[in-house]
């Protein structure tokens, strides 16, 4: 079973998380089930950057990206070459190290 190795992040896991992850689950839906409240405005419709990951070991693992989620990372902050939007990237047999950017684009939220 592939395991997901979230970095520690000031807000939404302190401490890191290592969790298991089952294979074509997203890491969105890998970080839900595991209390780490990755934002997700647009209810993992691919139609906003909140999600926003970069997958620092084991992306290219991953499928390749869709041209509807490259059209979205291009809006992301802090856009690296191994950035993926969560609610997309598929879980697959390898291992993963991903971090959660330290700020998301979410304009609709409430402050």
């Amino acid at each position: 079973m592939p395991k997901i190795v979230f970095l520690p992040h000031s807000t939404l896991c302190p401490e890191g998380a290592v969790v298991e992850a089952t294979e074509g689950e997203s890491i969105l839906d890998v970080a839900l089930r595991n209390g780490i409240e990755i934002e997700h405005a647009c209810e993992m419709s691919c139609a906003c950057t909140t999600c926003h990951c970069v997958v620092r070991e084991g992306f290219d693992s991953l499928e390749e990206s869709t041209e509807l989620e490259d059209d979205m990372l291009d809006k992301a902050w802090g856009l690296e070459a191994e950035s993926r939007l969560s609610c997309q990237a598929k879980v697959t047999d390898e291992d993963l190290v991903v971090e959660i950017p330290k700020y998301s684009i979410n304009h609709a939220r409430e402050h």
